[in-house]
C-alpha cells in the first residue's frame, strides 16, 4: 500500500525528504533552550554580572530565531509536498479510472469513486503531512527531551520510563477499537453520496412526484447513521488526550514534589534550581510530544481505510486491454457475430445474450427492434468492445475486436446513446469531441446532416453558444442532434444510433436517415429504435427477444414472418390512426 501511494510523490520527493531534516534542526534548538536557560539560572543564583546575562540572552535569541526559521521552512515544505502529493494522487486515480472498462466501473460505484477521490484523498493528505513533519518532530522531541531530562535530573526522569509505555499500550488499545468503526464509516459514506447523486440526477422526478420530504427523511437517516458511527469512533479516540494528560501531569507533579524536596534537602548540591526548571520544561515538551503523537496516530487510523480504498482504485487493472502487436487499422465496417453469448458478470445466473449469429456487410443500414430488456443495447456495446464476449467472437473488418488497439477500434465506431451527454462549453467545444481538429465548415456540414444547423443558427451566438453542464439549456431533441453531429465528425466506419432519435419528430428523423444514405453511404449504420418508422427503410431489420435474435429481414419480410414485429407495427399504426382521427 505504501509503495503504491509513494509513486504519487514524484516531483515532491526532494521537499518530502527536506522537511524532516528541517524539523530535526528545529527540535535540536528547542531542546537545547532549556539547557541554556538552566545554566543561566544557576549563573544568576551565583550572582553573575550583566555581561553574563546579556551573553546568555544573545545565545537564547539566536537559538530561538534558528528554531523559528527552520520551523517556518519545514511548514512551507511540508505544505507544498502534501498538497502536491494529493494533487498527483487525484490525477493518478483519475487517469486510472479513465482506463477502466464498464466492468471495472460496475465493480465500484460512481459515488464510491467520487468519495475516494475527494474525502479519502484529503484524509491521506493530512496523514502524509503529519508523517513527514509531526511524526518526525514528536519522536525526536520525545527522545531529546527525555535524554536531556535524564542528564539534568538523573533518577527524577525515571518516572517517564513508567508513563511512556503505559501511554503506548493505551494508544494501541484505542486504535484497535476505533479502526473497524472508521472502516464501516467510509462504506456508509459511499452509500450517502450515492443517495445524493441519485437525488440530484432525478430531481425532476422527485419534484414531479412531490417526494422532497421522503428524500429528505431518507438522506437524514443515512446522515444520522454516519454521524453515530463517527461519534462512536471519535469518543474512543478522544480517550487519548485525557489519558496522556493524566499520566504526564502526574509525572510533572512527581518531579515538582520530589525535585523540590531534593533541592531543599541537598541545598542545591544534589540538584539545583536550574536543573529543576529545565526538568519541568522537558516534562512539558514530553507532554506536547505525546499529544502530537496521539494526533498523528489518530489521523493515521482514520486514513488507513482511506488509503486502502485509494490503493484499490490504483491497483485495479482494466478488464479490457489492447493486445501486444495490436491492429491499428480497421479495414471496413463489416461486422460478424459468431455464436456470441455474453453475461455482465461471472456471477450472473443467465446470459444477457445467447447464441447470437449475425453478419453485417460494410455500408449496410441495419435496424434493431425489440422489447425492453431484449438486450438491444448490449448487442451493440460489444462492437466497440465496451465489454468482451463471454463466448464466441465479434469481428469488425474481418478481425476479432480483441485483436485491435482499443483506441483505434473505438475511433472507427461512433456510438450515439439515447441518454446523450453534453459537456459544459460551447457548441463547438462539444462537437470537437468527435474531431479535435474539425474546421468550422466540417462542423457545419455535420450539423446540417444531423438536422442541427437550423436551430443552432437561431441562437444569438450560433456555434459559440454556451452549453451548460449536461446540456440542461437545450431540449432533448436538440441534444440528440448535437450528439449525432459529434459522432459524424469522427467519420467512422460504423455508426450506432441507440434509440438516439427518440426525442425528435418523425419528419426530422426521416431527414436524418436520408442524409446518412446520401452523405455517408460507405459507413455501416446500426439504428436501434422503438418506432418502426425509424427502421422501416433499413436494408435489414433485426428483431431481438430475450437476448436472442428472433427474426431478421426487410420490413416486408418481417410483416409476414415475425409476430413480434407485426404486432409492434400494427399497434403503432393504430395509435397513429387514432391520433389522426
Amino acid at each position: 500500500m505504501i509503495k503504491t501511494l509513494a509513486r504519487s510523490i514524484r516531483e515532491y520527493k526532494r521537499l518530502t525528504i527536506l522537511t524532516p531534516l528541517l524539523v530535526t534542526v528545529e527540535v535540536i534548538m528547542e531542546c537545547a533552550l532549556p539547557f541554556v536557560i538552566a545554566n543561566l539560572v544557576n549563573e544568576m543564583q551565583a550572582g553573575c554580572g550583566m555581561d553574563v546575562i546579556v551573553r546568555y540572552g544573545i545565545e537564547l535569541l539566536i537559538m530561538a530565531v534558528i528554531s523559528l526559521v527552520f520551523g517556518v521552512a519545514a511548514g512551507n515544505t511540508c505544505a507544498t509536498a502534501s498538497t502536491g502529493f494529493a494533487k498527483n494522487l487525484r490525477k493518478d486515480m483519475f487517469y486510472r479510472i479513465q482506463d477502466y472498462s464498464f466492468e471495472n466501473i460496475d465493480k465500484f460505484s460512481v459515488s464510491s469513486l467520487v468519495t475516494r477521490m475527494t474525502t479519502d484523498v484529503v484524509n491521506v493528505q493530512m496523514s502524509f503531512m503529519m508523517i513527514i513533519r509531526i511524526a518526525i518532530r514528536s519522536p525526536l522531541m520525545l527522545i531529546f527531551s527525555f535524554t536531556m531530562g535524564f542528564a539534568m535530573g538523573g533518577r527524577l526522569a525515571m518516572i517517564f520510563l513508567v508513563t511512556i509505555p503505559l501511554l503506548a499500550i493505551g494508544l494501541v488499545l484505542v486504535i484497535r477499537a476505533a479502526t473497524p468503526i472508521f472502516r464501516r464509516v467510509f462504506r456508509k459514506y459511499d452509500a450517502l453520496n450515492d443517495s445524493v447523486q441519485e437525488n440530484v440526477q432525478a430531481m425532476r422526478v422527485v419534484k414531479s412526484y412531490v417526494r422532497e420530504d421522503y428524500e429528505k427523511k431518507k438522506f437524514a437517516a443515512a446522515a444520522e447513521d454516519v454521524c453515530k458511527d463517527f461519534t462512536k469512533a471519535e469518543r474512543i479516540m478522544a480517550l487519548n488526550s485525557p489519558m496522556m494528560q493524566f499520566c504526564v501531569y502526574a509525572g510533572v507533579v512527581f518531579v515538582m514534589t520530589f525535585g523540590s524536596y531534593a533541592v531543599i534537602t541537598s541545598k542545591g548540591v544534589g540538584i539545583n534550581v536550574g536543573q529543576m526548571s529545565s526538568i519541568l520544561t522537558y516534562s512539558f515538551q514530553i507532554l506536547m510530544s505525546l499529544m502530537m503523537l496521539s494526533m498523528v496516530f489518530t489521523m493515521i487510523s482514520m486514513s488507513q481505510e482511506s488509503a486502502e480504498r485509494i490503493v484499490e482504485v490504483m491497483s485495479e487493472k482494466s478488464s479490457l486491454t489492447s493486445p501486444a502487436n495490436a491492429l491499428t487499422e480497421v479495414k471496413d465496417g463489416s461486422i460478424d457475430f459468431d455464436n456470441v453469448s455474453f453475461k455482465y458478470s461471472k456471477k450472473a445466473e443467465r446470459d444477457a445474450l445467447s447464441g447470437v449469429n449475425l453478419h453485417i456487410k460494410s455500408g449496410e443500414v441495419i435496424g434493431i427492434m425489440g422489447g425492453t430488456g431484449s438486450s438491444k443495447s448490449t448487442l451493440v456495446q460489444l462492437i466497440p468492445r465496451l465489454y468482451d464476449v463471454t463466448e464466441g467472437s465479434v469481428k469488425v473488418g474481418g478481425h476479432d475486436v480483441r485483436e485491435y488497439d482499443l483506441e483505434a477500434l473505438r475511433n472507427q465506431v461512433a456510438v450515439v446513446l439515447q441518454k446523450n451527454v453534453l459537456f459544459s462549453g460551447t457548441i463547438k467545444d462539444n462537437l470537437r469531441w468527435g474531431n479535435p481538429n474539425a474546421t468550422d465548415a466540417e462542423m457545419e456540414e455535420a450539423c446540417k446532416l444531423a438536422q442541427a444547423d437550423e436551430f443552432i443558427q437561431q441562437f444569438p451566438d450560433k456555434y459559440d453558444t454556451w452549453i451548460e453542464q449536461g446540456g440542461s439549456n437545450v431540449s432533448g431533441g436538440q441534444k440528440q442532434r448535437l450528439c449525432i453531429a459529434r459522432a459524424l465528425l469522427k467519420k467512422p466506419k460504423i455508426l450506432i444510433l441507440d434509440d438516439s432519435t427518440s426525442a425528435v419528430d418523425t419528419k426530422t428523423d426521416a431527414m436524418i436517415r436520408k442524409g446518412f444514405r446520401e452523405f455517408i453511404p460507405d459507413t455501416t449504420k446500426i439504428i436501434i429504435a422503438q418506432r418502426v418508422a425509424s427502421v422501416q427503410d433499413a436494408d435489414r431489420i433485426i428483431v431481438m427477444d430475450g437476448g436472442r435474435i428472433s427474426a431478421i429481414g426487410t420490413h416486408e419480410e418481417l410483416m409476414k414472418t415475425s409476430d413480434i414485429y407485426r404486432e409492434v407495427y400494427t399497434s403503432q399504426n393504430k395509435a397513429g390512426d387514432q391520433d389522426a382521427q
